[in-house]
């Protein structure tokens, strides 16, 4: 009986090893003006108190298999705590939703990411993206940006370090909203909207929901543990009998 203990205990610590930052804001559909206050969220990583301490949030543009940096707007924030981040959002080129977060940290092992969304001119325009779907024919609209002042961007940290990469940004991309650390593999679902990733044309009114529909990621984080639970709880169901 003991050692069935002792093996459900070790499983159940191996569960709740594989935790990561999971963004939440911008959420599908949300779109910010250039000149405007620009909101990050994300519910922080409690399973361990030095892995996303010393995180850092870079904003991105691109494909979910090339992604392209155009600056780093925060650095030094504790991820394994719930927060936030405001700053100003930038002057880009073009105005369109193909702009998400990429958050890392030098001792977490994956990368996540929130959905695509928009950063509209002034006035709020916007323009769809360029391409309609992935490189890998995933039904995510995406594009390439750029600031509209090259010379104000900040370098990506060097984070080389980092091993793996997850794909999660508080939701699974789906059909209209938001990731593993091979970085670039997969910011995956299909916002028909626009989301951290993909899609974020219209001001969206879901600013606290999960990324899922901009095409950032793939298989997020929480599908992964939820596999792994699912596992798990069968080795301790055999464990048992």
């Amino acid at each position: 009986m003991f050692s069935k203990l002792f093996t459900i205990t070790v499983i159940s610590a191996i569960i709740g090893a594989y935790a990561d930052v999971v963004p939440t804001v911008p959420g599908p559909g949300d779109s910010y003006d250039e000149g405007d206050t620009c909101v990050i969220e994300w519910t922080g990583d409690k399973s361990s108190t030095t892995a996303w301490k010393d995180m850092a949030i870079e904003l991105m543009t691109g494909s979910n298999t090339a992604m392209v940096h155009i600056t780093t707007v925060a650095t030094g924030q504790d991820g394994t705590a719930d927060g936030s981040y405001n700053y100003t959002c930038p002057d880009v080129t073009p105005n369109s939703a193909i702009y998400f977060y990429q958050f890392t940290a030098p001792a977490a092992a994956n990368t996540t990411w929130v959905t695509r969304f928009t950063i509209a001119s002034t006035n709020g325009k916007s323009t769809t993206p360029t391409n309609s779907t992935q490189p890998d024919g995933s039904d995510i609209a995406w594009g390439t940006g750029a600031l509209v002042d090259p010379s104000l961007a900040v370098a990506a940290p060097d984070f080389s370090s980092n091993s793996t990469s997850a794909t999660y940004s508080a939701s699974v991309m789906t059909t209209s909203t938001v990731q593993t650390t091979t970085e670039a593999t997969s910011l995956a679902a299909s916002d028909t909207t626009s989301t951290s990733t993909t899609e974020a044309s219209a001001k969206s009114t879901n600013s606290n929901s999960a990324k899922t529909s901009n095409g950032a990621v793939n298989f997020g984080a929480q599908a992964w543990q939820a596999l792994m639970v699912m596992g798990v709880s069968s080795v301790v169901f055999a464990i048992l009998l």
